[in-house]
């Protein structure tokens, strides 16, 4: 029974690698449309532009900061998040490094490109998921703020988190356009009408914490 229950711990951190390289391709068709980011992209855009680092290595940067604001706020982590952090802005990078095509440079052409990642993205985060393992640092970090404004709907706290990261994204001279309007309100719309398709209601997950997951492994539960 446990050597069932470590299988499944291991499978699932192979489905959450493969469901973050399709989550990040998803992320790279985003950028490849060239039509402006998404508040998150536009950060690690905007740190590029300023320091010796890619992107890549900016957005992990930014994911491992969010990490720690996590921890701070005491919320639930568990290898999903950290795997999720340390990974997905590479992924972003080597797709963005191998994309053998020339940057786009048409809006009517970057809009149904940029729709096509948000449908990556979705699926990639279907994947993941479902190996039960917590979300993405940024998913906790807008959970966690969301406890501390109870009043405020959680619609509304998104939004001002993204409000907030965008002006530093745009500050630091990342890329703002129809795009990043476009996966503001885009993208979850998208994200809903996927995961009707194919049954999806992600509330319904029981994730396991980091802590939890380290006794099963070692057969302490």
């Amino acid at each position: 029974m446990k050597r069932n229950i470590r299988s499944q711990i291991i499978a699932g951190w192979l489905r959450i690698v493969i469901g973050l390289l399709i989550f990040s391709f998803g992320v790279h068709l985003t950028i490849y449309a060239n039509i402006g980011l998404a508040p998150w992209d536009c950060l690690g855009m905007g740190i590029a532009n300023h320091t010796p680092f890619n992107y890549g290595v900016s957005m992990t940067l930014i994911a491992v900061t969010v990490l720690m604001l996590d921890i701070l706020l005491k919320e639930r982590i568990g290898f999903g998040t950290v795997i999720d952090a340390l990974l997905t802005g590479n992924f972003v990078q080597l797709f963005n490094s191998l994309n053998p095509f020339p940057e786009n440079d048409s809006v009517w052409l970057g809009i149904p490109i940029m729709l096509a990642g948000f449908v990556f993205m979705a699926l990639g985060m279907w994947v993941y998921m479902k190996a039960e393992q917590c979300c993405g640092p940024r998913d906790s970090l807008l959970i966690g703020l969301g406890k501390r404004m109870p009043r405020v709907p959680i619609g509304i706290v998104e939004v001002l988190l993204w409000a907030v990261v965008l002006l530093l994204g745009w500050l630091l001279g990342g890329k703002v356009g129809i795009g990043t309007v476009l996966s503001t309100f885009g993208a979850g719309i998208v994200m809903q009408l996927v995961y009707s398709l194919i049954g999806f209601e992600p509330r319904r997950l029981r994730h396991r914490g980091l802590i939890e997951t380290v006794k099963l492994l070692s057969g302490r539960m």
